[in-house]
């Protein structure tokens, strides 16, 4: 069963030199483009084969960007686990002023990025159909049947694709120590 932390507890535990393991759930572009100090990225479908990565002693929190991810991670961990999910996520600890790392510079994660471009496609291929343009069901088809495929092997290609593009590569930065072995 898991319960809330809020932002200020888990700011004045941390501070206070407790230090939970606090994993963060989301996708790793999600997690580059801002995450709260000393986290550990876990993403959520990755997160029941890496159960043994969990350092339970101190407790763990788990964020993601609201905290609806979280909470369903928190579930899978079961009762016996003590586990605390971040109110609010890390849209509510930047709201709070609070430091985030950001490692990349883009704005939408990499599902984001997928659904946009599967949309307009369907939405283009749908809208010329429409207008009379006889291929255009066919782009239509061809982002469905990606979709589909997708679903089915959990390989995406459109995905794989945008990964590669440059608005999707890390930045190298000097490297800092970390706040939380300060």
């Amino acid at each position: 069963m898991s319960t809330l932390v809020s932002v200020a507890d888990l700011k004045s535990e941390v501070g206070s030199g407790r230090r939970p393991q606090m994993i963060d759930v989301r996708t790793p572009s999600e997690y580059a483009s801002g995450h709260i100090p000393c986290t550990v990225n876990i993403p959520m479908d990755q997160f029941e084969a890496r159960r043994k990565d969990l350092r339970l002693e101190d407790g763990v929190v788990l964020v993601c960007k609201a905290g609806s991810r979280a909470q369903i991670v928190a579930g899978w961990l079961g009762a016996a686990t003590p586990v605390r999910v971040l109110e609010g996520g890390t849209d509510a600890w930047a709201n709070a002023g609070l430091e985030l790392v950001v490692s990349a510079k883009t704005r939408w994660s990499l599902e984001r990025q997928v659904r946009f471009g599967a949309g307009l496609m369907i939405l283009t291929g749908t809208v010329l159909a429409a207008l009379g343009v006889s291929w255009g069901i066919w782009l239509a088809m061809f982002a469905g049947a990606g979709l589909t495929f997708a679903g089915a092997t959990d390989i995406c290609m459109m995905g794989i694709l945008l990964a590669k593009m440059p608005w999707n590569q890390g930045r190298a930065e000097p490297a800092l120590k970390p706040a939380c072995e300060r």
